[in-house]
């Protein structure tokens, strides 16, 4: 399954300045893996230690949050869009 990732600002290094790429996978999961090997360094901006999505970290598949769905095995259909999205704090 093939899906476009919007990719934030701030990891947009791993990805030579695109704003958006394809990675391929039928969950979260599977395209994290998929935009690591093409991205090497990525997933650990996203993901931590434990292979679980970081804290602050928000990641949407479509219009739908991951934490709550089925998280990393939330399915992604051909043609979806997945949303990286670092939390912002401030005043």
């Amino acid at each position: 399954m093939s899906v476009t990732v919007r990719i934030p600002t701030i990891l947009r290094t791993y990805t030579g300045g695109k704003a958006e790429v394809t990675a391929e996978g039928q969950t979260l999961s599977d395209v994290l893996a998929d935009l690591d090997r093409n991205h090497q360094g990525i997933a650990a901006r996203v993901l931590d230690e434990d292979g679980k999505l970081r804290r602050f970290v928000n990641v949407y598949v479509n219009d739908d949050d991951v934490r709550f769905t089925d998280g990393l095995k939330t399915p992604t259909p051909d043609g979806a869009g997945v949303s990286i999205i670092p939390a912002v704090a401030g005043g």
